[in-house]
């Protein structure tokens, strides 16, 4: 529970590091809450009212998680030592998505990088001493 709450406690924070654990965590977490909901709407007959496709409740989730995972997925970024700005691949259609997909299973920079100290809390492995 505590790495699926951890991006909502961080809810506009665009800066620092986020490990795949805490990006994955809260997809888990989404994925179950919107789940709940759908099956909420279809019992109670309201899951196709906006726009035939969408509920109330789920909008009024969509939207309160909107920021929150936006901003995970620009700190899972910045673990890679990547600019925040890769989040826009996922607007080009198809082949964007796939490829944040991709990225957001990578691992993230061992050490500290550009955007902060590393989130595992380790240093780098020194190989060569």
């Amino acid at each position: 529970m505590e790495w699926m709450l951890m991006p909502l406690r961080r809810y506009a924070d665009f800066s620092g590091r986020s490990r795949r654990k805490e990006y994955w965590m809260f997809v888990l977490g989404a994925i179950i809450v919107a789940l709940v909901i759908g099956a909420i709407e279809g019992l109670l007959g309201i899951n196709q009212m906006i726009g035939g496709t969408y509920g109330p409740l789920s909008l009024l989730f969509v939207l309160a998680i909107i920021i929150p995972g936006i901003a995970v997925q620009v700190r899972r970024f910045h673990d890679q030592d990547r600019s925040g700005w890769f989040v826009l691949l996922g607007l080009i259609p198809f082949v964007g998505s796939i490829a944040v997909l991709v990225f957001m299973c990578l691992e993230g920079t061992r050490g500290d990088n550009r955007y902060g100290p590393d989130p595992k809390g380790q240093a780098p492995v020194d190989t060569f001493s």
